[in-house]
């Protein structure tokens, strides 16, 4: 055997990739951080808001829906009242709704 180095050094860290590591572990941690989810005031607020907007919409349909029948019922004009009561029922809903969201957050 012999004493020589062999002509080619064993290939080091290259600074290169090293310096692509720390951006790739950097972005991770943004992508992480972005993507975790943010659980606060804000969000509960904006959670019950929407519960009381598809409860006020549920609300009204199927209010007016009763009330339709129930006059229709004692009445005898079943399909006018229904569609009629339905209307309004939809119509204050969106009124109720539109109150809701021009409300302004304490």
């Amino acid at each position: 055997m012999t004493d020589e180095q062999p002509a080619r050094d064993p290939v080091g860290e290259d600074a290169r990739i090293d310096s692509l590591d720390e951006r790739l572990k950097a972005l991770r941690e943004r992508e992480e951080e972005r993507n975790r989810p943010k659980a606060g005031a804000e969000t509960d607020a904006s959670y019950r808001m929407g519960n009381r907007v598809l409860s006020e919409l549920l609300g009204g349909v199927a209010g007016g829906l009763f009330l339709g029948w129930l006059i229709g019922h004692f009445s005898g004009y079943m399909a006018l009242s229904l569609m009629v009561m339905l209307f309004v029922g939809i119509g204050i809903a969106f009124r109720n709704i539109l109150r809701i969201t021009n409300q302004r957050s304490d």
